[in-house]
Order: structure tokens, then sequence, then C-alpha cells
């Protein structure tokens, strides 16, 4: 009986991949869409629970995906020659972890098959995030969760 075909995150180079591959590695926790405050004089990084106003605090898909660049000038293009200059995304993001020949998490939906996985496993910032829109100064939103491994599906 022949073997099933790797499945393209463990075979294929992120540079290599089609945009609907590239696109479907995102999990759609979120937290790559949230505020983080960098020190100028230690580099030191520290991670807010407020998102980018384009982001639904609810199911943490961006409210206009084609026009996001337009509407907020400093979002971050995620593409493979970037990854390499971004130290802030989610131990869990799939971008990194592919880029790290790692494997991806067992809840994540190209794993799954579920859409909603992410936030079943408590992976996703939804339900802890605030608007910018809301939120006022941002010093007042350090929180330490974006950079760990979301814990109910630790490995």
């Amino acid at each position: 009986m022949p073997q099933p075909a790797s499945p393209f995150w463990r075979t294929k180079r992120l540079q290599d991949m089609t945009t609907a591959e590239w696109e479907s590695l995102c999990d759609g926790c979120g937290r790559c869409c949230l505020h983080k405050l960098r020190d100028e004089e230690t580099d030191a990084l520290e991670y807010t629970n407020v998102s980018c106003r384009m982001l639904d605090i609810t199911t943490c898909a961006c409210k206009d995906y084609a026009n996001r660049a337009r509407e907020v000038p400093d979002c971050i293009s995620l593409t493979p020659a970037a990854l390499a200059e971004i130290d802030w995304l989610p131990p869990s993001c799939a971008y990194r972890l592919v880029a790290e020949h790692r494997d991806l998490p067992a809840w994540h939906p190209l794993v799954t098959g579920n859409p909603d996985s992410t936030r079943l496993a408590g992976a996703s910032a939804a339900g802890r995030i605030i608007s910018e829109v809301d939120a006022g100064p941002l010093e007042h939103h350090i929180v330490t969760w974006p950079s760990q491994w979301p814990g109910r599906s630790a490995r």
C-alpha cells in the first residue's frame, strides 16, 4: 500500500509555497496583530493585549485583509524574507515553526481540518484582547501570554 504524501509544510520551503499554501499556514490566532512595545535603549520587547483596529477581537480575523496595508500603513506583511528580521512572532506561529524546520502543532487547522481548532485549543487571542480603538495607553496593557506557547496545548 502506498504511503500518503507528506503535507506541503513538511516538504516545501516557505519561499516555494503557493499563495494559497502560504496563507493557509496562518492559524488565525491573532497574536501577530497585537501591539508590541520595544525599548529604544535596550531593544527589549514587551507584548500587549491590544489589537490592531482592523482585527475582529471575537474571531481574530482581519476585518479587511485585502486592504489592510492601505488602512494600516505600518501593518507588516509576512514574507519568507521578512521572517528573518522579525523577532516577535509567537512561538506557536506556523510561519516561524516551518522556518525553523519544526512541525505544526496538533491543534493547527491544517492538521485538524477544523478552522476553529486554534480557538478550541486555547491558542487564540480571542476573548483576551481589546481593540486599540478602546484601549488607551499601550503601557497599561502589557502582558506576557502572547510570547508564550499556548498553555492548554503545550507539546
